[in-house]
């Protein structure tokens, strides 16, 4: 696994740990299927969240939020869809928050982005 991957990886396993600091349970991590794949899936209430995470090393590019254009919006509605039909519990709220990780570990967590 390379540098950039174990990165992603590390900037997913912050941002769970996170959610869990703030009282969310952590349902699906990397969860697949054929067309995609969603970073985070979190519970808390009657809410379950989407979160599409960004590890960025510089801030070249941009935010990580800027990253989820209209394009992966609607994949990751799509896989929602999917998360939640196969779910056997059914939530009230759905929410899809998108956490930008820089490289000191710092977490900018914006929820209900899209």
């Amino acid at each position: 696994m390379g540098h950039r991957n174990e990165f992603g990886r590390s900037a997913e396993h912050l941002v769970a740990d996170y959610y869990e600091h703030l009282g969310y349970r952590v349902l699906d991590r990397n969860w697949r299927v054929r067309t995609g794949e969603i970073d985070l899936v979190c519970a808390h209430g009657t809410t379950v969240v989407f979160c599409e995470v960004k590890a960025r090393s510089t801030g070249r590019f941009g935010a990580g939020v800027d990253a989820v254009d209209h394009r992966k919006q609607r994949r990751v509605r799509s896989l929602a869809v999917s998360w939640l039909a196969q779910s056997d519990v059914h939530y009230l709220d759905v929410r899809f928050d998108v956490a930008d990780v820089d490289s000191r570990g710092t977490i900018d967590l914006r929820q209900g982005c899209f």
